[in-house]
């Protein structure tokens, strides 16, 4: 493996990830490969696409895709479990960002296991029940993503 001769800042949070450079020149951005977390890949000098009307963008080589790396109606789905789960137990609603005050990784893990518990005993099952499945999939979305934010956070760190 190549050494790391730097670290890349990406995204809205700048999070940033180890830069494995094979043509080493980080600060006038050259070609740089990273970790599996990915990032921008930078375009050559010039590259751009020109449409009919005249107007200009950077080529689309190298950018993420989020719409079609997402789907729209599980994000749909997603949010509405989210939504559901806002309600307490004292009937107060939390704040839709409250998971990112900060959850031990550990509270992810357990509750994980427990969620993929049901998904997998309701798949065994022939996996008629879509209601169980979704919630079982939501939940474990949950924490999976606020494992991964927990972990990019310690990263920041």
């Amino acid at each position: 493996m190549e050494e790391i001769v730097g670290r890349v800042e990406f995204g809205p949070e700048n999070h940033s990830v180890p830069c494995y450079c094979l043509q080493c020149d980080v600060q006038r951005k050259a070609k740089w490969y990273m970790s599996d977390l990915g990032g921008p890949t930078p375009l050559a000098p010039g590259a751009i696409r020109q449409f009919p009307t005249g107007a200009t963008r950077d080529k689309e080589e190298g950018k993420y895709d989020y719409e079609g790396f997402l789907s729209p109606i599980v994000i749909e789905r997603y949010a509405a479990y989210m939504h559901k789960h806002r309600v307490q137990a004292d009937g107060a609603i939390r704040d839709s960002d409250n998971w990112t005050k900060g959850i031990p990784k550990h509270a992810y893990m357990k509750s994980a296991w427990r969620h993929f518990m049901d998904w997998w005993m309701e798949h065994r099952k022939g996996g008629k029940r879509n209601d169980l499945l979704e919630e079982a999939l939501c939940a474990l979305m949950f924490n999976c993503m606020g494992y991964l934010f927990e972990l990019l956070k310690e990263e920041k760190v």
